[in-house]
């Protein structure tokens, strides 16, 4: 059996889009410029790739509605981040960019019931 949602609560697909357009906004208005969303590789994806100055960052966006499982931010572990380095490796190789610099961002998003967002922006995580 198939069920519907009648309810107007956000899904989880849903949640993390609304929350990585947001961190895009976030990133964009502090200065940092766009160059790739959602990239995959069969090694997995990174949600955004931007430009910081001479700098590529990759950043990983992770958005919760709830604090029951822990902040946002704890759901990144070790392992996530080497694959992020390693996905980040992959993305240079196909893409014809000069850098200084590569780092990993972290953005980790609480969104309350009313659709704000609390902010933490690490940078080179």
């Amino acid at each position: 059996m198939t069920r519907t949602r009648t309810d107007t609560q956000p899904t989880r697909a849903s949640v993390g889009a609304d929350g990585e357009a947001f961190a895009e906004g976030h990133l964009t208005r502090a200065g940092m410029q766009v160059l790739d969303r959602n990239w995959r590789c069969s090694a997995g994806e990174i949600d955004l790739v931007l430009r910081d100055g001479d700098t590529i960052v990759v950043c990983e966006v992770k958005t919760r509605r709830s604090r029951a499982f822990g902040e946002p931010i704890e759901a990144i572990t070790r392992a996530k981040l080497g694959r992020l380095r390693r996905l980040a490796g992959r993305w240079l190789a196909v893409h014809e960019v000069s850098a200084r610099g590569v780092r990993i961002d972290i953005v980790a998003l609480h969104r309350d019931p009313d659709g704000n967002y609390a902010v933490q922006h690490v940078v080179g995580a």
